[in-house]
């Protein structure tokens, strides 16, 4: 669904990414590993369209979407998160996710549009809040809810807008065990129609949920392959882990 090809960028003499290559498919989850510094950031920010490449292409559904902006690439179906939990947390959870389900309207700026006259809205934003495990929580003031509920709701805002197509930046972070295991089933349940790059230092959520992972050093690909291959990689455990260390 989404591939980055040969993706480079530079600040200055600096080379944040060197010809990285992912490719995303639809029905599967792609975890992207790799130290502080490896390149992780920059590459998510380029295939979401928040930073231009230097060079290399990306391509989503064949068709070349390299220089397209950021809310042109979410209009073709790509939906993104950050590290930081990124919603109004003065609006309900329903509110929230109507509001990112009214992007997607001709007319989307009329964000005080009376809600019973957007009814398909309503619908497509309630459907994105039960998807992502919210059920229930539909009139709660976002600011209220727990940090894991918040991330909940941030991925139910990017469904809200029928994305295909999903980066996750860190959905865990600062989560506990039991949040994080909340979490990583409602990942599973994701994948089904859908293509998603998660961005992650969770390594047990990571091995547990990715069909494919890249490992990332110094702003290249090291090695990409399934699970099994990465957890017994040399290469991966010297440059990633340690010498001394094991996945």
């Amino acid at each position: 669904m989404l591939v980055a090809d040969r993706l480079t960028r530079h600040f200055g003499g600096l080379t944040a990414n060197e010809e990285v290559c992912i490719t995303l498919e639809r029905g599967t989850l792609h975890a992207l590993l790799g130290p502080n510094g490896a390149g992780k950031s920059t590459c998510i920010n380029m295939l979401s369209g928040d930073l231009p490449p230097s060079s290399g292409r990306i391509l989503l559904g064949g068709k070349d979407i390299t220089r397209l902006s950021a809310a042109a690439r979410s209009h073709l179906g790509i939906g993104r998160s950050y590290q930081r939990t990124n919603i109004f947390p003065q609006f309900t959870v329903l509110e929230n996710c109507r509001l990112a389900a009214q992007s997607r309207r001709p007319r989307p700026w009329k964000i005080f549009t009376d809600a019973q006259r957007l009814g398909d809205t309503v619908e497509r934003a309630r459907a994105a809040v039960a998807e992502a495990g919210l059920g229930g929580r539909e009139a709660r003031v976002a600011g209220t809810l727990s940090h894991g509920e918040q991330r909940q709701l941030e991925i139910a805002m990017v469904l809200a807008t029928d994305a295909k197509v999903l980066l996750l930046d860190e959905p865990l972070a600062g989560m506990g065990s039991e949040e994080s295991a909340k979490m990583v089933e409602l990942l599973r349940g994701l994948k089904d129609g859908r293509a998603i790059l998660l961005v992650e230092h969770d390594m047990d959520a990571v091995f547990a949920v990715a069909d494919t992972i890249t490992v990332m050093v110094n702003g290249a690909v090291l090695e990409s392959g399934p699970p099994a291959q990465i957890r017994n990689s040399a290469e991966v455990q010297a440059a990633y882990l340690g010498e001394d260390e094991h996945v």
